[in-house]
């Protein structure tokens, strides 16, 4: 169903020197037994992502009724200091039983470097099985054939759009084009009595930290039938935006917010804007449906797929511990995908779970948000990020070239000066690649 993107290696030397660096990196650590499970009984949960924590303790309570004396505690923090958590904790060492939440793409530096152990035979046997989980996940939880994490819940990608802004505007259907999407936008933006906009159109990922605007880029960019990297013949990478796709991409952006000014770098974004009525349109993942009906209840919205398809992007469940403690763990971790809690994550928090045969449309049937999300047209397409080490790395570097781009004036009418900031971009992502030893031919 998923047309993932085989994953690259690396050297044995390699490994022993990205952990060495790894190690580097944490030498010095501080205060780290704040960040350690408590007791044998304790199972800690590392989270990047603050809604899944009543989730969390959902699936503990549910333990209480078989094992009275477990005390699940759950640490759920913004995605960026939890990325920097694992890579302190997982170098320093970590004591007692600690779950961790982790991205498929992410993982692979620590697996490779031996900071994260195997699932137990039965864990592993589960997420083999063809009836719980499409080859897609269960690979992405794997590395050269061996599982080490169970599949939980992924990001993909929809149309988010406010109906009755739609019919203020005299549109009736949502975009099904790129092209559309720019025409939309400027038929939505509301101004003031200046001319600039007060309401933007279509909400862009303009600003912010780490490799999230690189990601949303990557997602637009899918739309016009390019991608960030592409697999090489000999088993590598190599950039693939320096093109026509990436001209067109990074080109709308540039004419939205610099040209018709339909947003613009200050205006509010994302969710929150969205559920404030301070854009009209945007493109996020289905956790959003769950933050919609806790904060903005009486929002009228819509969802559609996007014009040819989808980042899907898995997170799985690892653990590191040892003895009894690890089987505390996984147990924890085997609770999680029981269909009661499962569905239990998709009604409250949003995030769709990854596991299949569940019979999840108690959820869906009552929420047409969801259908963009499980609903999609049968050539749809989907991508994930690449499984190597320096995935972050690229992505964050081309994040902050593509912050300075967005505010260049100058670039927005002139396809020479973009393609010569494309190709300087390229050039960086390529460097990249070759340092580790990932550059293809």
């Amino acid at each position: 169903m998923i047309d993932a993107l085989n994953s690259a290696t690396t050297t044995a030397l390699e490994r022993r020197l990205v952990r060495a660096a790894l190690l580097g990196s944490a030498f010095g650590a501080f205060m780290l037994g704040g960040l350690c499970a408590a007791s044998a009984q304790t199972v800690t949960v590392w989270s990047g992502y603050p809604e899944m924590a009543p989730f969390y303790e959902h699936v503990a309570q549910g333990l209480k009724a078989k094992n009275p004396n477990l005390n699940v505690k759950v640490e759920a923090i913004a995605l960026r200091e939890h990325e920097k958590r694992i890579a302190l904790g997982l170098t320093s060492g970590v004591a007692g039983a600690t779950v961790i939440e982790l991205q498929g793409s992410t993982v692979r530096r620590y697996i490779e470097n031996d900071l994260l152990p195997k699932a137990p035979d039965a864990v592993a046997n589960f997420v083999k099985e063809k009836a719980n989980f499409d080859e897609f996940f269960t690979s992405n939880a794997s590395f050269e054939g061996a599982v080490y994490g169970v599949p939980l819940f992924r990001g993909q990608a929809a149309l988010y759009y406010n109906t009755d802004m739609f019919k203020e505007a005299g549109l009736s259907t949502p975009p099904k084009t790129m092209e559309e999407y720019t025409q939309y936008a400027e038929k939505l933006t509301k101004r003031g009595a200046d001319g600039n906009p007060t309401v933007s159109g279509w909400s862009l990922r303009l600003t912010g930290g780490g490799q999230g605007i690189a990601e949303k880029f990557w997602i637009n960019l899918f739309q016009y039938g390019g991608s960030v990297l592409e697999p090489t013949a000999d088993g590598k990478w190599r950039a693939n935006y320096a093109n026509e796709a990436g001209r067109a991409t990074l080109k709308q952006y540039l004419q939205n917010v610099h040209v018709l000014k339909t947003v613009t770098p200050e205006m509010p974004a994302d969710a929150e804007a969205f559920e404030r009525g301070q854009t009209a349109m945007f493109i996020r993942e289905s956790w959003v449906i769950g933050d919609i009906a806790s904060k903005a209840p009486n929002l009228t919205y819509a969802t559609a797929p996007l014009p040819r398809g989808s980042i899907a992007l898995p997170t799985n469940l690892y653990v590191k511990a040892e003895g009894a403690d690890a089987k505390a763990a996984w147990d924890f971790v085997m609770a999680t995908n029981e269909p009661e809690n499962l569905t239990w994550l998709l009604k409250n928090v949003g995030w769709l779970p990854n596991r299949s045969g569940v019979d999840y449309s108690s959820v869906t049937s009552t929420s047409p948000a969801f259908g963009a999300f499980v609903n999609y047209p049968k050539d749809y397409k989907f991508f994930t990020l690449p499984s190597i080490g320096p995935i972050e790395e690229v992505l964050t570097r081309l994040a902050a070239q593509l912050t300075n781009a967005f505010r260049n004036a100058s670039l927005a009418k002139d396809d020479t000066a973009i393609d010569a900031f494309l190709k300087s971009a390229a050039d960086e992502t390529n460097q990249i690649l070759r340092r580790e030893g990932l550059l293809g031919k």
